[in-house]
């Protein structure tokens, strides 16, 4: 079974000190792990494909160095004019060149939250999918465990299909030191995306901090009173009853 798995190159978060620090997207971490366990269990080849600028290379590696077995750069310098359509749309004609059987990406990216690509991507490829991911199989196709609003439900997709991986499904492995140094011996092809693809639907206006929350109030008073002044002021002032 062929795997493949979209990687994307993201700022660090979590980094207090080194706010330029780039890393592997933690929902394409798990993700590219996910596959590297069913490539383990029921043997095929794990291959990675990024969007992003030349510097990505390096995330690329490192997504190498975990064990996938070769993985396509297509260079675009600058994603920040690029939306969720628009790497669909790359991806998708990517996609068009290559066999496979498992479309694996993250649910979203770390420094958007967007969660747009896969969705629109499956879409364009007419494949079906199921999104938000907390398990892989193979039984006859890929079961998917995922996380619903209302619990876990698992899922059969025929394949070639895609899926969305959570975060929450695994913990990915740290590279080893035979994997470093493997990783840099494997094939990272370059390609460039048909211009007519670097178009975007949308754009990005500004951005604003989130709203402080007024603070809460305690109501005093009787039980009864207390009782009728809330739902006074859930009907008249939060209309939501």
């Amino acid at each position: 079974m062929v795997f493949y798995v979209c990687i994307k190159q993201v700022p660090d978060v979590s980094a207090s000190v080194d706010m330029g620090r780039m890393v592997l997207n933690a929902y394409d971490a798990s993700a590219v792990e996910e596959c590297l366990v069913l490539r383990e269990k029921h043997g095929g080849e794990v291959h990675l494909v990024s969007v992003g600028p030349d510097g990505a290379s390096e995330t690329i590696r490192k997504a190498l160095a975990m064990g996938a077995d070769e993985a396509t750069h297509i260079q675009v310098e600058d994603l920040s004019v690029l939306d969720s359509g628009a790497i669909a749309r790359i991806l998708a004609e990517f996609f068009g060149t290559v066999s496979y059987d498992v479309i694996a990406c993250g649910k979203q990216a770390q420094d958007t939250d967007a969660g747009l690509t896969g969705g629109m991507l499956a879409t364009l490829l007419d494949l079906p999918f199921a999104t938000n991911a907390v398990g892989l199989d193979i039984d006859g196709g890929l079961v998917v465990t995922r996380q619903g609003d209302g619990g876990r439900e698992v899922i059969h997709l025929p394949t070639p299909c895609l899926v969305t991986c959570s975060n929450d499904m695994n913990d990915p492995r740290i590279p080893s030191l035979k994997g470093i140094m493997a990783a840099k011996r494997k094939k990272i092809a370059v390609a460039s995306p048909d211009k007519a693809n670097l178009e975007s639907d949308t754009s990005v206006t500004g951005f604003e901090p989130v709203p402080a929350r007024p603070p809460g109030e305690i109501l005093d008073g009787e039980p009864e009173e207390v009782a009728a002044e809330l739902a006074r002021r859930l009907k008249d002032e939060a209309k939501v009853l």
